[in-house]
């Protein structure tokens, strides 16, 4: 009888111990749920020669940012479907092999191809979407509408009560603008499965894309408590709390919720969320006029040193110039400006222009030059999407050109920019900021 992984597909396993445990392990990574590893590593146990399973422990030491583990593991699993296994796991372990070795546009194009022969492997499937997946850091401007589209080009796949798929699907048209028909997949993957931080973290930035923050820090302050401090992405979703706080002016609420989950010495998530939480709060916070607490600076701007040291992956990039900005490093943002500017010039820089540009302008705008802060913003606000993220993460930068022109001296460009804000969804800090304007 035929082993079968979570959505009806084959796996090549002798074991009906090792394909349960399989199941439970990937229900638990997809839902980046504590447990995982261990429960791989039993599957792997038991049967030493499955190869789906290393790949499944490999992708989960790439969440975690161990490469050099994640390495070992597909080159593992790779190892043994050349031996033994189908077109499917060969694929399947090929695309993984190629995102954990950092080449993601081969990993992309490999993984919307697999996508399209066996869609309800979810395992491959997954990697494009997310606010970290292939497309975001693509470079691609119209990444959020080709999660989309690959969403719904696959959708009758998948039955109606599809937690995992719900989620995505959910996500994927929330931050492309149909918040309305996002949320409401998205809660419907969150009530089928609330032990999955996905759904959460999902439902988080619906409610962020229409305003409803008190909604957002109701459903994060009753269930947080539930999700162990251990998950990867614990300390992001008390982040979205935070942002709630600021929205209303409560700076002593997000510092304390900031110090108790989001910084760098307390948070166990990876590091590109680890650095771009803390440098956008922290940011956010000084910005919107209160005081940053001696230290917290300089915590975030030395955990953020060895993690990215080198320019080249640009959602990082922009949030290492908030950090070195405000912390006054001046000469480390210019040496990062400059080697982006390189691989723009080698072509090795998907994104492009607009990297670099919002490196600088932070630069200017921690130097209080707010007319030069605007002047490199303004052309490159609609390319700011290519650096990946999502668009709660990426609205610093607008959050910058705004401020920037609002203390610059121009009126009716900030207040321009305020009234397609307040269309698009409430917001008491953009309302609060349209009454200084006026008066």
């Amino acid at each position: 009888m035929a082993r079968l992984d979570c959505r009806g597909l084959p796996l090549s396993t002798t074991s009906d111990r090792a394909a349960e445990r399989y199941r439970e392990g990937v229900d638990l990574l997809l839902s980046t749920w504590p447990g995982a590893a261990e429960v791989l590593e039993e599957t792997i146990a038991t049967d030493p020669d499955f190869a789906l399973a290393h790949a499944a422990r490999a992708r989960l030491h790439a969440m975690r940012s161990e490469a050099a583990q994640a390495k070992v593991r597909i080159a593992t699993a790779a190892e043994i479907v050349a031996r033994r296994g189908t077109d499917r796991e060969r694929s399947h372990v090929g695309v993984l092999s190629l995102a954990i070795h950092g080449r993601s546009a081969q990993a992309l194009e490999r993984a919307l191809a697999h996508a399209d022969a066996w869609p309800r492997d979810i395992m491959v499937l997954g990697l494009p979407l997310g606010a970290f997946g292939l497309f975001a850091f693509s470079g691609r401007a119209d990444h959020d509408q080709a999660r989309v589209d690959l969403c719904e080009r696959h959708a009758g796949h998948f039955a109606a009560d599809d937690w995992w798929f719900l989620t995505y699907r959910g996500w994927s048209h929330a931050e492309n603008g149909n918040v309305g028909y996002g949320r409401d997949l998205a809660q419907r993957g969150f009530d089928l499965r609330r032990n999955n931080a996905n759904a959460a973290h999902a439902l988080s930035h619906a409610m962020y894309e229409s305003g409803a923050n008190d909604e957002a820090d109701k459903l994060i302050h009753a269930w947080l408590p539930s999700y162990d401090r251990s998950g990867i992405l614990h300390g992001h979703i008390a982040w979205h709390a935070a942002l709630a706080a600021l929205e209303h002016g409560d700076a002593e609420r997000a510092l304390a919720i900031y110090g108790e989950h989001v910084q760098p010495c307390v948070s166990t998530g990876n590091a590109v969320n680890v650095v771009s939480d803390s440098a956008s709060f922290l940011w956010r916070l000084q910005a919107y006029g209160h005081k940053v607490p001696e230290g917290l600076w300089q915590a975030a701007a030395t955990y953020a040193a060895p993690a990215f040291p080198q320019a080249g992956f640009p959602f990082a990039d922009v949030h290492m110039a908030l950090l070195g900005a405000a912390a006054g490093d001046k000469a480390g943002v210019e040496r990062r400006v400059a080697a982006l500017a390189e691989m723009i010039e080698a072509g090795t820089l998907p994104a492009g222009r607009v990297v670099p540009a919002v490196c600088r302008a932070a630069l200017a705008f921690a130097e209080e030059n707010y007319a030069g802060c605007a002047r490199i913003l303004g052309p490159i606000a609609a390319e700011v999407v290519r650096i990946g993220g999502s668009g709660a993460q990426r609205e610093i930068v607008e959050d910058m050109l705004l401020l920037a022109l609002m203390r610059g001296g121009e009126a009716r460009e900030a207040g321009a920019l305020l009234d397609r804000r307040l269309h698009r969804r409430p917001s008491p800090r953009d309302t609060r900021w349209q009454g200084l304007l006026a008066a």
